[in-house]
């Protein structure tokens, strides 16, 4: 992120109030790499193979993590089931790029979460950090939506 939005030159503050607001809702894709894959099916302590036929999809170059009807991820009930080795998708939000790229996508994304504004305070590094950590994340999901 060569030019970095200045209202984050202060850092932002989020913690997760495990609300599930962001497990919830519109259906969409919650990217697993194939590490990941290994790392839930081992703290579930399933098989998996089993694991990836009973609760991923194919998604692109990897899996996505089915959701029911509504767009709830299938580990969230009331708390995140796999919140220790949840994938990169959901452990680095709110920080992603479409999040970041303006004070207004961040007000936007604060209207839904109530972890934004709360919590420890990151630094514009650790966030060009975090941020940096998803970035073929961000390019298989932009060319989705394209």
């Amino acid at each position: 992120m060569e030019n970095k939005p200045v209202y984050i030159e202060n850092g932002l503050c989020f913690e997760c109030q495990r609300c599930g607001t962001c497990c919830n809702g519109e259906t969409g894709i919650i990217y697993v790499y194939e590490d990941e894959i290994t790392a839930i099916a081992e703290f579930l302590d399933i098989d998996r193979e089993m694991f990836v036929e009973r609760c991923l999809y194919p998604f692109k170059d990897s899996y996505s993590i089915r959701e029911d009807d509504t767009g709830r991820c299938i580990f969230y009930e009331n708390g995140c089931a796999i919140y220790p080795v949840r994938p990169i998708q959901c452990w680095s939000f709110p920080f992603w790029y479409h999040m970041i790229k303006s004070e207004e996508a961040w007000k936007e994304a604060a209207s839904k979460c109530p972890g934004i504004g709360k919590g420890k305070r990151y630094t514009k590094e650790e966030i060009t950090e975090i941020m940096g950590t998803t970035l073929h994340l961000y390019l298989v999901l932009m060319k989705s939506c394209g």
